[in-house]
């Protein structure tokens, strides 16, 4: 792999005090390459969105270091820094203002850093994310799921980031729409040559999309393999293969329903 373009050593995050502590990331360290997509999956609580809430600036209160482009990751949010790196939230129905059109959020973040030429910037990313230029008129409660996830990600593309952050950013949708929102996000990243850390439950997800994954349990990360690895069942930790094996069957009874849902109608 060559030199780390994402860094993070001995990240710390807690919540509570005395008895009632929780380390929610407990010394997590790892490096992703440019142009690479990282995965960290594990179950619900075991900390991969607070360390994109860190990374990202939106959780102040970590300790340990982190590097994105040869830059330290500060404490508190640097705009030079937000425009490197974006995040894109699970929740496409609560990441939207629901009185602001989709022209509104998109030129908020342009309007923030003082760059110009906005109207051309949200032609470019709404196309970009599959969209007409016309969805700009809309209002949330007037797009699907998945038009409001295309909407996310094209805020979090119109700065022009290097690292996109993404946090669960199909769980909330259709079983239908997923795949579609993983392949867009797929043909960007190779056409914009970006960098992804994925959070994930799901290992179709993580397979689909990861080129490495790090499995999490308790805010520490168990082992890290390759999807290539994991794929082919090469994983060292008795943890990461039950994780995986009830994944999987997940996945299987969610084909089932389709398929019968399929056939109902």
């Amino acid at each position: 792999m060559s030199r780390a373009f994402v860094s993070v050593r001995d990240l710390r995050v807690s919540f509570g005090r005395g008895a009632r502590l929780i380390h929610a990331v407990d010394g997590v360290s790892f490096d992703v390459a440019e142009g690479e997509v990282f995965g960290l999956v594990g179950e619900s609580g075991c900390g991969k969105s607070t360390i994109l809430r860190a990374l990202s600036g939106l959780n102040p209160d970590w300790s340990g270091e982190a590097t994105i482009a040869g830059r330290p990751v500060a404490r508190t949010r640097d705009p030079a820094m937000a425009r490197t790196v974006q995040m894109v939230f699970q929740d496409p129905y609560g990441s939207l203002h629901p009185k602001h059109t989709v022209e509104t959020a998109l030129m908020e973040p342009v309007r923030i850093h003082g760059l110009g030429d906005g109207p051309r910037r949200i032609e470019r990313v709404l196309t970009e994310v599959g969209l007409s230029p016309a969805f700009r008129y809309r209002y949330p409660h007037q797009l699907s799921g998945g038009q409001r996830q295309r909407v996310a990600i094209a805020r979090a593309l119109i700065l022009e980031p290097r690292v996109l952050l993404l946090d669960e950013p199909t769980s909330a949708l259709d079983v239908s729409v997923q795949a579609e929102i993983l392949n867009l996000l797929s043909d960007i990243r190779r056409t914009e040559n970006l960098t992804y850390i994925l959070v994930s439950h799901d290992f179709g997800v993580i397979a689909h999309m990861c080129d490495r994954v790090a499995v999490m349990n308790h805010g520490v990360i168990l082992e890290e393999l390759t999807v290539e690895a994991l794929m082919q069942g090469r994983m060292r930790h008795a943890y990461t293969r039950e994780l995986y094996e009830a994944s999987a069957g997940y996945t299987r009874r969610l084909e089932r329903s389709g398929e019968e849902a399929d056939v109902a109608a």
